[in-house]
């Protein structure tokens, strides 16, 4: 076995313990009060996780997404909102790691991400742009002190907690809307101004309100490839496969409980037919076809990111692909949890009992929102228009 080998079983290791023992135990008080799960977050840095995906020139991890989607899976079904934050994260981290070759500053701030564990928000939905995260309103604006944007986000995922945001903006004030860029800005030069609370029905621990969003930074904490690129090779597949492993995780602990009713109703009354036990052998099915279509897409991501220069994941087969991911893991999974309920019944419906489905059903809910399937049903249309391969 070699050391990278090593590596990788004992972080994800460490994350299913963090899962098992931290998220479960505070999952219910998260949700029921829609605070940050910090003891997740603060346990998952002194396992140096948040640094899983940095390479090891500079300290980091050295894993690859393969690893962090089984970390994020372990969370998920632990504590849906704790295993959003990680997976939000870590989307952020490969971006800067995949996307800031040759910069001095971004090798200095990995190197600082590994020693500090600094947590990562992302900053890309905006007022204004009907949910089309590849064009933004706000622009950069240079002056002479430095560079400068203000943003109106609707969501910003765990902003206030955050050491850093990596925010989307046009490149300049007289550049096309989809002339965008990355700018990653830490906590002390930018000013959140909140825009409305934070009371929603499911996810409630990853604390994502609005907010009015100002920065002022050098322009060197630009990342230096265009945001179109950043989006094609990274952010969009790397958002769709890591939420599914979330989604994944959920509905497979929806479905655990569901099996332990009818094992435990089984018990109750030996040799005599239990009815759920059919509804719950539906619902397998249900969960196998969830989990076949997020494991498919993970092994054809990997060798699509194995090409030359990534030049697969640049095509519109492959945005087809994570797209329709993201469309068909986000619909399955709320399908999984309310399954899991009509097999449990009232003790699946009450929130007081080991079989309580309630958290998760309103969890997997908010998937099909994250930027919202009609929107990508729309992307897809058009590339379906002029697209050879699909």
């Amino acid at each position: 076995m070699t050391t990278t080998s090593e590596n990788e079983q004992s972080l994800v290791a460490s994350v299913e313990r963090i899962a098992d023992e931290i998220s479960a135990a505070h999952a219910d008080d998260v949700d029921q009060n829609a605070r940050f799960p910090r003891e997740t977050i603060d346990a998952l840095k002194e396992a140096s996780a948040l640094s899983a995906l940095v390479p090891t020139r500079y300290g980091g991890g050295g894993l690859g997404i393969a690893e962090v989607a089984d970390s994020c899976f372990a969370l998920g079904r632990r504590c849906g909102a704790s295993g959003m934050v990680f997976a939000m994260h870590q989307i952020q981290v490969a971006c800067i790691v995949r996307h800031s070759a040759g910069s001095n500053w971004f090798e200095d701030y990995l190197r600082a991400l590994v020693t500090e564990q600094r947590l990562i928000a992302s900053v890309t939905s905006e007022v204004g742009t009907g949910g089309d995260m590849g064009r933004s309103i706000a622009a950069v604006s240079t002056g002479g002190e430095g560079c400068s944007f203000e943003k109106q986000a609707p969501t910003v995922s765990y902003g206030a907690f955050a050491d850093d945001l990596l925010t989307t903006a046009r490149r300049a004030p007289d550049a096309d809307g989809g002339e965008q860029v990355a700018v990653l800005a830490s906590k002390d030069q930018v000013e959140l101004e909140p825009m409305g609370t934070w009371d929603p029905f499911g996810m409630r621990g990853t604390c994502s309100p609005g907010f009015v969003v100002r920065a002022s930074f050098p322009a060197e904490q630009i990342l230096p490839e265009p945001f179109s690129t950043i989006s094609a090779e990274t952010m969009v597949p790397y958002s769709h496969l890591l939420w599914s492993h979330v989604w994944l995780g959920v509905a497979t602990e929806a479905f655990d409980r569901a099996r332990a009713f009818v094992r435990a109703s089984a018990r109750k009354a030996p040799g005599e037919p239990v009815p759920a036990a059919v509804r719950l052998s539906h619902l397998m099915t249900q969960l196998s076809l969830l989990r076949g279509e997020v494991e498919s897409a993970l092994q054809e991501f990997l060798v699509a990111d194995a090409t030359p220069n990534r030049e697969r994941l640049s095509t519109m087969a492959s945005a087809l692909r994570f797209n329709n991911l993201k469309i068909a893991a986000s619909e399955q999974a709320p399908r999984v949890c309310q399954g899991a309920m009509s097999v449990c019944g009232i003790v699946g419906f009450k929130n007081d009992t080991p079989f309580s489905v309630g958290r998760h059903l309103r969890d997997t809910m908010s998937a099909p929102l994250m930027i919202a399937n009609e929107r990508i049903h729309q992307t897809n249309a058009a590339l379906l228009l002029v697209a050879k391969e699909t």
